[in-house]
């Protein structure tokens, strides 16, 4: 594998990121396969997930994510997708293990989704102390995250 190659894979993944962004989901996947034919990162397979994700294709992106995973055990970001992933299929109880996996990640920026998102599995399954304390750790690691402060407002009020 080239340095060369490796440098032209990160720019077509750039390309592949700026079309998502817009909003050329099509464009997207073209780009970020195109990409992996180039050389394979984990960002590269976390990104089509994501891409897949908001083209509706949920069990396509989990598998994407489970294809980073593979290629980089500490990359925090696909363990983080998967679990929000499940919580939206209501699927708690399963998303939690990969949450924690985010949360423990050596290479994972921005370090309080998984926290949060942790905190919405716990609340899928009425654990309310425990969705509470998730919360508050991603605003120690956050202070400005407002679905995060949010999420533990609207937590209190319905406890009280």
């Amino acid at each position: 594998m080239s340095m060369e190659t490796l440098s032209q894979a990160w720019e077509v993944l750039q390309d592949a990121y700026q079309a998502q962004m817009e909003g050329d989901y099509d464009r997207a996947v073209e780009l970020y396969q195109s990409s992996l034919d180039l050389h394979p990162t984990a960002e590269a397979h976390t990104f089509l997930g994501w891409t897949y994700h908001f083209q509706g294709r949920v069990e396509e992106a989990i598998a994407e994510c489970k294809r980073a995973i593979e290629l980089d055990p500490e990359f925090g970001n696909p363990y983080n997708d998967i679990g929000a992933y499940l919580i939206e299929l209501g699927q708690f109880e399963e998303a939690i293990p990969w949450l924690e996996r985010a949360t423990e990640a050596r290479r994972y920026e921005p370090r309080h989704f998984p926290h949060y998102n942790l905190g919405r599995a716990y609340l899928g399954k009425e654990m309310y102390s425990h969705a509470m304390r998730c919360f508050q750790e991603a605003l120690e690691i956050e202070p400005r995250y407002s679905l995060a402060r949010e999420a533990l407002a609207s937590l209190r009020r319905m406890v009280n």
